[in-house]
């Protein structure tokens, strides 16, 4: 256990890294002067203490102290806030239930714009992402995910009676008038450009509430989501209606798969994540969780995370 201790003993000294304040460290060489060998087992024994404390994983800091940041967005069904703040939706209740299953009892929510969640994860100003984000090759290689919780079509946002004829997304690439609006950060602009709609067509919006917005006023002529995200739109609005759900655009298919973001080097929280995951999509408990939010066995995910991320 103590090898290097007679090298230590022999040298006389060793370097330290000594801090005063925050930040002002620098490394000092220390004279060790082995009185006894207990005094020498206690310089140990304190070193070895500050080493675990800072090899210390994100699964054990949550389980520890209770709780967990988590990333999310206001976009229901996903997420959003009830009366009280607290925040609810199909992520975010899914997510209540595994990681009270792990001894995690409280989420402390961070809301944000959809395309901080990734780069907030990756500087630790969060710990997982909670938020309707869908499961593609190019999140792959930034963060990693859990299994698919959902599995959900497209549709287009448009005016009541729908005057520009609009009834998915090559409506856009057939007239090159036509303005859509998509949300930045999502997959809409992806499949949207590679389906041939052209980047000056499209209005490119902060969050779901600017993308109604921009439909209603006439700035776009209409503004793709995930359909279940639409028809919950719709329903508190006089206006607005939406296209028939779709799959595929020029052959490809669309279909969103959700998932929870994690970095990449919480392998721990991960694995343990997902053994509870895996037992709990479609079963009882999760259909009843769900289906007020307009979820349920319909919704379920066909594919794997690995296939996910592989592009298949």
């Amino acid at each position: 256990m103590f090898n290097w201790l007679p090298k230590v003993i022999d040298q006389q000294s060793a370097a330290l890294m000594l801090c005063q304040g925050k930040g002002d460290c620098e490394m000092k060489s220390v004279q060790f002067v082995p009185t006894s060998l207990m005094q020498t087992l206690v310089i140990l024994m304190t070193l070895g203490t500050i080493s675990n404390a800072d090899a210390e994983t994100t699964l054990e800091r949550v389980k520890a102290q209770g709780k967990i940041r988590v990333g999310s967005i206001i976009a229901p069904p996903f997420a959003y806030r009830e009366a009280d703040g607290k925040l609810t939706g199909d992520d975010p209740e899914i997510a209540k239930a595994i990681l009270k299953k792990l001894g995690v009892d409280e989420i402390e929510p961070v809301i944000s714009e959809f395309g901080s969640l990734i780069p907030g994860l990756k500087v630790q100003r969060i710990d997982m992402i909670a938020a309707g984000m869908y499961i593609t090759p190019k999140r792959c290689e930034e963060i990693a995910f859990s299994e698919p919780i959902f599995r959900l079509g497209e549709a287009i946002l448009i005016k009541r009676g729908n005057p520009k004829k609009i009834e998915d997304i090559l409506s856009f690439v057939k007239d090159k008038n036509l303005k859509l609006a998509v949300v930045v950060g999502t997959t809409e602009p992806g499949y949207s450009k590679d389906a041939g709609v052209d980047a000056s067509q499209m209005l490119i919006v902060r969050d779901n509430a600017s993308l109604v917005a921009a439909v209603q006023s006439g700035r776009a002529d209409g503004g793709a989501l995930p359909a279940i995200q639409l028809a919950d739109i719709v329903k508190k609005s006089e206006d607005l209606e939406t296209t028939r759900p779709f799959f595929e655009v020029a052959g490809k298919s669309v279909a969103g798969y959700g998932g929870f973001g994690f970095r990449k080097e919480d392998k721990d929280l991960i694995e343990a994540f997902n053994v509870q995951l895996k037992t709990f999509i479609g079963s009882p408990e999760h259909i009843a969780l769900v289906s007020p939010f307009g979820f349920g066995r319909d919704f379920l995910p066909t594919k794997s995370t690995a296939e996910l991320c592989a592009g298949k």
